[in-house]
């Protein structure tokens, strides 16, 4: 991380970092972190155990019940397959020369670069699942345009809501990640601005920007977008590709998806050949959908008027 341009000037006390995304898909309440374990390599895997559905039968008096059922095994291995590292360095001349803390500087974008890459690599793992509950194609996505204080992103949240209710998916703390300008369209909604719940004035935690047809809302820029030849992209904080294709709109409940990541390094060092000091650090990573029944995606075509 050389700033050698920078020297001939005079500089501030501060740095002006990036405007950084916080973490949305990972974050406990959309994903279930239970399964974390000792991750150390990797290829390490998670056995998250289940059992198969528990049959109910009527008792007849005098009729001997039956025989107990074997329940069958639903257990699956959540694979530890991600492994993204950073490795930069700060020279002693810099250090010397900007009265600035750099390498704190570089500890936040460092951290929030590995955060980002997670949370784009568990979109992606949602978007993948086998799904059915689909609203829109890619060829298709539904049009949100607001008319008279009605937009149709709203009731697009409501319909998903009772796709999941009807698949037996808990009401209880679904959510929903949307991209900026569904939020947008939400926002010009006066059935979410005017009649929501005490969430539309918490302070923003997580990308939370409150609740609307019994979703907990969450704005992420990293909602994957797809196209009719099957490419996966997001946002990446530009207007370039918003109009290539549909914005994939998700909503589920955190029994659905399973993520478990961990530092395992950490290191700092002096390289050899330089006069520095260099950091490096290792973010072991994955994900797995579990339960594709209480996820719902809603195909939408990108809006900003």
């Amino acid at each position: 991380m050389a700033v050698n341009n920078f020297i001939p000037r005079v500089w501030a006390s501060q740095v002006l970092l990036n405007l950084h995304k916080t973490q949305v898909w990972g974050q406990p309440g959309v994903a279930n972190t239970d399964y974390e374990g000792d991750i150390a390599n990797q290829g390490d895997s998670v056995q998250i155990s289940a059992i198969g559905p528990v049959t109910v039968r009527k008792l007849q008096k005098n009729v001997d019940i039956v025989t107990p059922d074997t329940l069958a095994d639903a257990s699956t291995v959540l694979t530890i397959d991600q492994a993204d590292y950073f490795n930069f360095q700060i020279s002693d001349v810099d250090k010397a020369q900007v009265n600035v803390d750099l390498m704190q500087a570089a500890m936040w974008e460092a951290a929030y670069a590995i955060s980002n890459a997670a949370d784009f690599f568990i979109a992606t793992q949602v978007l993948n699942a086998a799904n059915n509950n689909v609203i829109g194609t890619d060829a298709a996505p539904v049009a949100l345009t607001v008319t008279a204080g009605i937009s149709p992103a709203y009731d697009y949240m409501v319909q998903a809501r009772v796709k999941l209710l009807e698949a037996n998916v808990s009401p209880d703390g679904m959510w929903a990640i949307v991209p900026p300008f569904y939020a947008g369209m939400l926002a010009r909604d006066d059935r979410f601005v005017k009649f929501g719940t005490p969430a539309q004035t918490e302070r923003l935690v997580g990308g939370l920007i409150g609740e609307a047809a019994g979703f907990k809302i969450y704005q992420s820029n990293n909602v994957p977008i797809t196209n009719s030849s099957g490419t996966i992209t997001n946002a990446a904080g530009t207007l370039g590709g918003y109009n290539a294709g549909a914005f994939n709109v998700t909503l589920g409940h955190p029994s659905a998806l399973s993520y478990a990541d961990q530092i395992t390094e950490m290191v700092a060092y002096r390289p050899e050949k330089r006069f520095a000091d260099a950091v490096k650090g290792l973010h072991l990573y994955g994900a797995k959908v579990v339960r594709p029944q209480a996820l719902c995606i809603i195909k939408a075509a990108y809006l900003n008027s």
